[in-house]
């Protein structure tokens, strides 16, 4: 992959990692400053779902977090883009669609398959 696709990546990656980080402040101050007193059970039972459901979201982004920052450490040692299981390129429209992505279309088939075929 070339210099130019490896910034273009970078930035892309690091814009996500800041909207993520931006989204969890707000949750953690949404959290803490919200202390409300219900009188009616069905509505405090409403909130604490819509509650439990943001934190299930936040839950799922901290782990993209993660992937995110394997993706920029990949970009930084220079192996960014080539798929784990069989050392091949990823698709620049891979990358695009999914840049977190670290097999490539084939690989990522195969692994679908086979946990389908667990039953997992």
């Amino acid at each position: 992959m070339d210099q130019k696709t490896q910034i273009y990546f970078k930035d892309l990656l690091l814009k996500r990692l800041d909207e993520l980080y931006s989204k969890a402040a707000e949750t953690a101050a949404d959290l803490t400053g919200n202390e409300e007193n219900f009188a009616d059970p069905a509505d405090r039972a409403t909130a604490e779902s819509d509650r439990n459901f943001l934190l299930t979201i936040r839950e799922r982004e901290r782990k993209l977090v993660i992937k995110i920052r394997e993706a920029l450490q990949k970009i930084e040692e220079g192996n960014f883009g080539e798929c784990e299981e069989c050392g091949d390129d990823i698709g620049i429209e891979r990358l695009k669609a999914r840049p977190v992505t670290s097999l490539c279309i084939e690989c990522k088939r195969r692994q679908e398959a086979s946990e389908r075929a667990r039953g997992a």
